[in-house]
């Protein structure tokens, strides 16, 4: 059999050799660090023969690759799925009669699902004698080896050890897929039913800790039992995983649902669950947001619109959405007619062109509206700002014609590029390609994928390909952020999409007096303003930008009698539109100040006798302390146009 090895070199190997034996055939040192092959894209245990299920014929060179601690994610995602099973081992020992469902490794850690005996409770002050056992696992050292069986032998195997959960997931296996044979995962006296892959032994968790409990539905269906769901993580090192739970530590610290409610931003109630309650100091902030869209927008030729909340379901059964999203759509019914809510804009701005006549001198049309929307989210999915029902989206629409793709797709990741740039925030772009439900021919998504991937080529833009990940109407390039605690967030989306305006039989006259069908360029850039907010908070640690601080400046007498020059000093900062507030309480300027700094606000202007007199302010910046006075106009002008020019410190 031969290879290609990431740097081009070739690898010939007799056709039973293991993933262990190309290590070693590469060289020993190698052969030590390896925890898996990475064949042809995908990750494969060390001790499976390269040649089972591949194409052995020579006709084809297969891509191998070595994957060690150095591979990044999916060398942790190895250890991570090698805990899961060192958990579940350990908890069987500890509590005879637990039954067990899945484990798989996740984003950050792992977890593993359990169905414990009636009476037997778990919580995190039985973490430390759990982690104790996994210790013991883990430095035995036990291999992970492999066995493929016949489903009816792994039923009768996991039936008489009356794990039942092992046994409907290899019913559903052979009702859903036709399987015939499982594989089966044994570390030290524990076996799992398991596809893999893992990696050599337990030894290689280099570092692990166990971090919550909470309550799972088998399957995630609530009809179903209620299971105990252990979350933890691992690494390859103590230090990497002492680096993770400080980063976890600062993001519990920062988490937006703290910060609203204390900076008194926003707030929930289980009356409108899933529905944020703005504040009048999380409204300014919001608004100066919607603000920041609107202005830059109309510099680049966007037309503000509003369309209606509420529409016939005939107008989502025209877009698709009817039969592919009416799940996550809040219906209703009034005189005879189906109704919904819009979970999104774009079906009500294709019907608002629709409604007018267009000619190509008009193209491009650019609607952009701050529309409200509603989706019908499940409630566990809930949390804070980043997952809601209720928001609004920075969300627009250009129809253009397709001689207009190139300079539409470029203009608008210009676009939210500057509006990034004004957070500081770098940018990732990943193009996403079509999924296996989507509507349209695959002629139309072989053209608007070679569109958008042409247009990030001509401007030069680096890119990740996501395949099978675009929008069911069409493929995307999404934008990716990472925050201050090196978290990845996807905010915007450009989505070029030829199905919707076919659908509505959207057309334009052009230079030929012919009728001809637009094409038309989702754009959203912050995404929902609710969850911009939340992950800007938790990026801030709560201390926005100046410029979109609910309250700028902060006006602190030292005592009654400099309560009136204070209102005064506000009254001028309000009249050149800043944001400021006066402290009148009774209290000390010292626990003014301190309060001050717990609402982060970015400027204390401390006024007494002096200041009075001499029409100042002694100057308090957040967390940097005294600068000494400054006339009112001064520090008016230079408040001013730290809020005009929107920067960052």
């Amino acid at each position: 059999m031969e290879f290609e090895l990431p740097d081009g070199r070739k690898l010939t190997l007799p056709e039973t050799a293991t993933g262990a034996d190309a290590a070693a055939a590469i060289g020993p040192g190698l052969a030590r660090a390896a925890l898996a092959v990475k064949l042809d894209g995908q990750v494969r245990d060390l001790a499976r023969p390269l040649a089972d299920g591949g194409d052995t014929d020579g006709g084809t060179r297969r891509r191998l690759e070595i994957l060690t601690e150095r591979s990044g994610h999916e060398a942790l995602e190895l250890i991570r799925h090698d805990a899961a099973h060192v958990l579940a081992e350990a908890v069987m020992e500890l509590y005879p009669g637990v039954k067990i469902s899945i484990g798989p490794p996740i984003e950050n850690g792992f977890y593993y699902d359990f169905d414990f005996p009636d009476g037997t409770t778990l919580g995190e002050d039985d973490f430390e004698r759990i982690e104790a056992r996994m210790r013991e696992h883990i430095a035995a050292d036990e291999p992970f080896t492999r066995e493929d069986v016949p489903t009816a032998a792994a039923i009768e195997r996991f039936g008489d050890e009356h794990q039942d959960y092992k046994v409907q997931l290899i019913e559903d296996l052979i009702r859903d897929q036709g399987v015939e044979t499982v594989s089966l995962y044994t570390n030290g006296p524990f076996t799992d039913l398991c596809r893999g892959p893992h990696g050599p032994s337990t030894k290689r968790i280099g570092a692990f800790k166990l971090q919550n409990v909470a309550g799972a539905y088998w399957r995630g269906d609530a009809s179903n039992p209620m299971l105990t769901r252990v979350y933890g993580t691992a690494f390859f090192s103590k230090r990497e995983l002492a680096e993770f739970l400080e980063r976890l530590e600062r993001a519990r610290a920062n988490d937006h649902r703290r910060l609203g409610p204390q900076l008194g931003l926003f707030t929930f109630s289980d009356v409108a669950p899933g529905s944020a309650f703005w504040l009048p100091a999380g409204t300014e902030v919001f608004n100066a947001l919607v603000t920041l869209s609107r202005e830059m927008g109309r510099e680049r030729g966007y037309l503000e619109v509003k369309t209606p909340q509420l529409y016939d379901s005939s107008l989502w059964v025209t877009s698709g959405h009817w039969d592919k999203y009416g799940g996550n759509m809040f219906v209703t019914e009034y005189e005879d007619r189906a109704m919904a809510i819009k979970p999104m804009n774009c079906p009500g701005h294709c019907q608002l062109y629709a409604l007018g006549r267009h000619s190509y001198r008009d193209l491009p049309l650019r609607y952009w509206e701050p529309g409200l929307l509603h989706r019908r989210e499940p409630s566990g999915t809930l949390h804070g700002l980043l997952r809601v029902r209720h928001f609004a989206q920075d969300d627009s629409h250009i129809f253009c014609t397709e001689d207009q793709i190139q300079e539409e797709v470029a203009a608008a990741l210009d676009f939210a590029f500057a509006t990034y740039d004004v957070f500081g925030l770098d940018v990732r772009l990943e193009l996403s390609t079509r999924p296996e439900q989507r509507i349209g021919a695959d002629e139309l998504w072989d053209k608007s994928e070679a569109a958008l991937m042409k247009a990030l080529e001509l401007q030069g833009l680096p890119y990740e390909l996501s395949e099978g990940e675009g929008a069911f109407y069409g493929p995307k390039i999404d934008m990716h952020i990472t925050d201050s605690l090196g978290r990845s967030w996807q905010l915007g989306t450009v989505q070029l999409d030829y199905n919707m305006p076919e659908r509505f039989g959207l057309i334009y006259t052009g230079a030929d007096n012919a009728e001809h069908q637009p094409v038309m360029i989702h754009r959203a850039l912050m995404g929902s303003y609710e969850r911009f907010i939340g992950i800007l908070l938790e990026h801030f640690a709560g201390e926005l930008p100046v410029w979109l601080t609910a309250v700028q400046a902060i006006v602190l007498p030292i005592a009654d009698r400099h309560l009136e020059y204070a209102q005064s000093v506000q009254a001028r900062l309000r009249a050149a539109r800043l944001r400021a507030e006066v402290d009148g309480r009774g209290e000390s300027v010292g626990r003014k100040i301190r309060d001050a700094e717990l609402r982060k606000i970015p400027y204390m202007l401390v006024v007494g006798d002096r200041e009075q007199e001499s029409d100042q302010v002694a100057v308090r910046e957040h967390r940097r302390g005294d600068e000494g006075t400054a006339g009112v106009e001064a520090f008016l002008e230079r408040l001013a146009d730290e809020v005009r020019t929107r920067a960052l410190a």
